[in-house]
C-alpha cells in the first residue's frame, strides 16, 4: 500500500540520502519524492510516496523521526491533507484536433503554458488519479511527452508542530571527546 510521508528537515547536505537510505535499505521503492525549501531558508519540506505494508507504516514514521536533520515526520496517508501532483504534458497534434484539446484541458482544470507549430504544453494539477485519466485523454489526440511532479501535500489538521531538537553532529563529537579527556587521570 502506498504511504505518504510529509517531512521537515534540516537543509543540509546528506539529509535527503540519509532519508532514502533507511526506505532503500528495507527495500522499499520510493514512488515519488520531492523536497523544496520552506520560508525559512534552513528547513526543507519533503513529501515521500513509498510501497510499504499497512502494519509497518508507524514504525517507518518512528525510524525517520530518529535520523539526524529530521525534525518532524507525519504520515499523512489516512490523515485530513490536500494533495497535489504535476503534469507538464506536451501534445503534438494536427491543427484541426487542437480545439478539442483545449476544450478537454479545460474541462480538467488545466492550462496552456506555451504553443508552436507542433501543439501544445500543458499544466494540470490535482490528485494522481484526475491526472491519470488527463494523460489517458490527451493521449487520443496524438504523441504526447510527460514530466509528473510527485506528489506534494499539506495536513488539514490544526494541530502544533512538535519538532525534535536537531542532532548535530559536531556538537555530540565534542562531547565524546570531553568525556575521554575528562575520564583520562594525569599523573
Amino acid at each position: 500500500m502506498l504511504q505518504l510521508i510529509s517531512l521537515l528537515v534540516e537543509n543540509k547536505p546528506g539529509s535527503l540520502m540519509r532519508i532514502t537510505g533507511v526506505l532503500s535499505a528495507r527495500g522499499y521503492n520510493i514512488e515519488s519524492l520531492t523536497v523544496a525549501r520552506t520560508l525559512d531558508p534552513t528547513l526543507s519540506r519533503m513529501t515521500i510516496v513509498v510501497d510499504i505494508e499497512p502494519q509497518l507504516r508507524s514504525q517507518v514514521i518512528k525510524q525517520m523521526n530518529k535520523l539526524v536533520n529530521v525534525l518532524q515526520a507525519s504520515d499523512l496517508t489516512d490523515s485530513p491533507a490536500v494533495k497535489r501532483e504535476m503534469a507538464l504534458l506536451r501534445v503534438r497534434a494536427p491543427i484541426a484536433s487542437r480545439t478539442a484539446i483545449l476544450k478537454e484541458a479545460e474541462i480538467f482544470g488545466a492550462r496552456v503554458v506555451d504553443s508552436s507549430i507542433d501543439g501544445f504544453v500543458i499544466e494540470a494539477t490535482g490528485d494522481s488519479e484526475k491526472l491519470d485519466e488527463f494523460l489517458d485523454v490527451m493521449q487520443s489526440y496524438g504523441d504526447i511527452d510527460v514530466t509528473r511532479s510527485g506528489a506534494i501535500a499539506v495536513s488539514l489538521e490544526l494541530r502544533k508542530l512538535r519538532l525534535q531538537p536537531p542532532i548535530h553532529l559536531a556538537a555530540s563529537l565534542a562531547e565524546a571527546e570531553e568525556e575521554e579527556t575528562n575520564g583520562v587521570l594525569n599523573g
